[in-house]
Order: structure tokens, then C-alpha cells, then sequence
């Protein structure tokens, strides 16, 4: 396989499939290896030809984390211009935290730690959106070790989910999800009673549950360049989400649309505040009144970011156009209509409902616009298409046992 030479070097902090996805999205753009550290082997991550991947024991601990960044800094100092990405929120917020560390040797291509504490706490991150007029789910804030009356402004079925991701990843507790569903106050009580009695000490958000299936979803991508001015948008309306227990709401198979509003929405957000860098959103359209609702921002790019590369706008190059190449092209929404799937076309066809979907998938297909990021022709290694494949007809089981 022919590599080229580049005067940058992305390091890729991860093991599942976002750090593929990255990877892929370099090779595609810059016909080069990026390095991955992984805390773990992942077989196609391991095994794959466009990828160095070094596993580095304790990587889940910020300190070990920081210093082998630091080695790889120094081995390639006066070499290679490193770019670091990180493939989950708490690699993201150790980079931030350590920007002043790493810069000598790394672009850290995110916000500063002063703005991301603002945003990823949920209610902070509502309380922006309720100053700037913007919609989003009727929302009640428990806070943990306070007394808290469950008056809720709205009625049941209910969603609750941590407003701090990062802590709520130390917490143990039976029956732990990443989002709940509840139909009445009872089971809410049960499940905020063992919440209590974990290491979680911050506000738990309890939301309006609004209608719709997963098809009522959106994912929006954004790029704002290094004067907080948003570049590029690229909206995916969402066929099927995840629905395994740790992994629900991560979109499965995305198609791209185009909706001015929606990204009018985030730029007035994103502009407001001074972001820097790609902001990841999810949004549900609410068929009550009509309104598209913003539910969270991920300061990074999102478990399926491919949708992004595989319609055709490779995400990765508006990073290294800001910061190494400082030419990026003008204002840019995504507009071409593209199938992103990690599940195969029977799972689509038998868990989405909506026909008029059901037949646009078809067509794509037939027309050869669909991009599944772990399948990669370049990719020559036969053990990563082993397991890549191996996750990806795995899906059949998990949509019967969990969907």
C-alpha cells in the first residue's frame, strides 16, 4: 500500500469505531498512516493497514495519558506537526486540560477548559439556549444530595440523563444506563434512590420525552474556525439508533438532508459563545408544535462522524486546512444526499417503519450512495475486515435482543 509523506501526523486518541473513522478519513484526504493509542486492542483498530496502533496500559489515567503524549512528542519534535483528536468526552477534557502542556509539540484543535465547563454541563448548556430564544426539551433539574420535590412541569413518560457525562462515568450503581425512559414518579424514585447512594454528586436532568421514534432525530456537525466563525454544517437525519444498553442514542444509519433553521440554530449558539473547532449536536424534531429541539453538544466529532466524510465533505480537512495549511474554503453546507450505516441494509429495512424511508434507502443503495466507515477498500489487512465484519452482522443480535 502506497503511503505519502505529510509535514503533519494526526494522533488519535481511541479504539472503537471514531478513531476508524478519523483514520479513514485522513487516508482518504492525505494518503497517510495515522498513529491511534488505545488503552486496549480492538481488533480492527489493531489490525488495520492504515493505522499505527500502539496500546499504552493505563491510558485511562490522565497522567499516563499526558506523558505518553509527550514521548510521542518529543520522537517526532522538528519532524511532523502533530494534530491530537480524541475519541471520547474524557480524552477530550484531558486535552483541554493540558493544552498549555502539549502545545509545544501538538494542535489541540478544541475549545479552552474555561468554555467547555460551561457547555457540557447540561443545565448550563440549556441556560444559554433559554438567554438566546433557542428551543430545546421542557427540562427539570434534580440535584443530588438536596431535596428535591418531583414537581415536574410537565407530564409522564419522562427522560433522565446526567447533566455531567464525565462523572457519571465513575458512577456504579444497578440498572445504570446512559439515558433513562420512565413511565411514571415511582420508577424515577427507584432509579434516583440508587443514584444517591453512588459517587454521582451533581444535577440529573429530567426532561419532557418527546415523541417520535428514532427517525425524528437529527445530528448536526459544525466547524467554527480558529475566530469562532462557523465554516461548515452538515445536518443527518437519523434512521436507527443504538439501543444496547450502554450505547442507546448513538446514531446507526444516518441520511443526509439539508435544513437551514436547524443550522441557523447552532451558528447563533456556536457564534455567541467563541467556539473553536467541531461542535457535535443532537436534535429531535417535536411533532406537537413543530419545533426542532436541542437536547446536548459534544465538543468533538461524534461516534459517526463518517456520515460527514462519506457524503463527500471529509471532516478532517477543515482542521488541517485551519491549522496547518490556514486556507480554508468558504462557508460550506453539506447537500448531498448519502446513506451513513455501522448496521446492514436488512436491519435497516425491518426496524425502520416509515415506508417513504424504507424506499429512499433502497434507492440509495441501487445508486451505490452508501458508506459504511469499517469496510475500506484501501484497507488491505483481512484480519481487521474480519472483525470489522464480525461487528457489523453482530448487529442482527443486538437489535433482536435489545430493539
Amino acid at each position: 500500500m502506497h503511503f505519502e509523506e505529510r509535514e503533519f501526523l494526526p494522533v488519535i486518541l481511541g479504539s472503537d469505531i471514531t478513531a476508524y473513522s478519523l483514520a479513514r478519513s485522513f487516508h482518504e484526504a492525505y494518503a497517510m498512516k495515522s498513529l491511534v493509542l488505545s488503552a486496549s486492542k480492538r481488533g480492527y483498530i489493531a489490525h488495520s493497514s492504515i493505522i499505527e496502533n500502539r496500546v499504552c496500559l493505563g491510558l485511562e489515567k490522565k497522567e499516563v495519558l499526558i506523558e505518553r503524549l509527550l514521548e510521542i512528542g518529543r520522537e517526532f519534535e522538528g519532524k511532523k506537526k502533530l494534530i491530537v483528536l480524541g475519541c471520547g468526552d474524557w480524552y477530550v477534557r484531558a486535552l483541554i486540560e493540558s493544552k498549555e502542556t502539549l502545545s509545544p509539540y501538538y494542535i489541540v484543535p478544541y475549545v479552552d477548559e474555561e468554555l467547555l465547563n460551561r457547555i457540557v454541563l447540561k443545565d448550563k448548556f440549556y441556560e444559554i439556549f433559554e438567554e438566546l430564544g433557542l428551543d430545546y426539551p421542557k427540562t427539570y433539574v434534580y440535584e443530588c444530595g438536596k431535596g428535591n420535590d418531583l414537581q415536574l412541569p410537565f407530564d409522564y413518560p419522562v427522560i433522565a440523563k446526567p447533566a455531567n457525562s464525565a462523572l457519571y462515568h465513575y458512577a456504579k450503581f444497578d440498572g445504570k444506563r446512559k439515558v433513562f425512559s420512565f413511565e411514571n414518579e415511582q420508577a424515577l424514585r427507584d432509579m434516583l434512590e440508587k443514584l444517591e447512594a453512588s459517587s454521582y454528586d451533581y444535577k440529573f436532568l429530567i426532561q419532557d420525552k418527546i415523541p417520535g421514534d428514532d427517525t425524528c432525530m437529527r445530528v448536526l456537525t459544525c466547524y467554527c474556525d480558529q475566530n469562532s466563525k462557523v465554516r461548515f454544517a452538515a445536518l443527518g437525519r437519523t434512521l436507527l439508533e443504538e439501543h444496547t444498553p450502554t450505547a442507546i442514542g448513538n446514531p446507526a444509519a444516518i441520511i443526509n438532508e439539508v435544513n437551514p433553521d436547524i443550522v441557523a440554530a447552532a451558528t447563533k449558539f456556536l457564534e455567541h459563545i467563541g467556539y473553536v473547532g467541531f461542535a457535535n449536536f443532537d436534535v429531535k424534531y417535536d411533532c406537537r408544535d413543530g419545533k426542532y429541539k436541542f437536547f446536548e453538544i459534544n465538543v468533538r466529532l461524534g461516534r459517526s462522524n463518517f456520515y460527514v466524510t462519506g457524503s463527500g465533505f471529509n471532516a478532517v480537512q477543515w482542521i488541517v486546512n485551519d491549522y496547518i495549511y490556514h486556507d480554508l474554503p468558504e462557508y460550506t453546507v453539506a447537500d448531498h444526499v448519502h446513506l451513513y450505516t455501522v448496521i446492514p441494509k436488512g436491519v435497516i429495512l425491518k426496524y425502520v417503519s416509515d415506508p417513504a424511508l424504507k424506499a429512499q434507502v433502497r434507492d440509495l443503495y441501487k445508486a451505490g450512495e452508501v458508506s459504511q466507515p469499517l469496510f475500506y477498500k484501501a484497507d488491505k489487512n483481512l484480519l481487521h475486515w474480519f472483525h470489522a465484519a464480525k461487528a457489523y452482522f453482530n448487529q442482527y443480535r443486538k437489535f433482536h435482543k435489545y430493539f
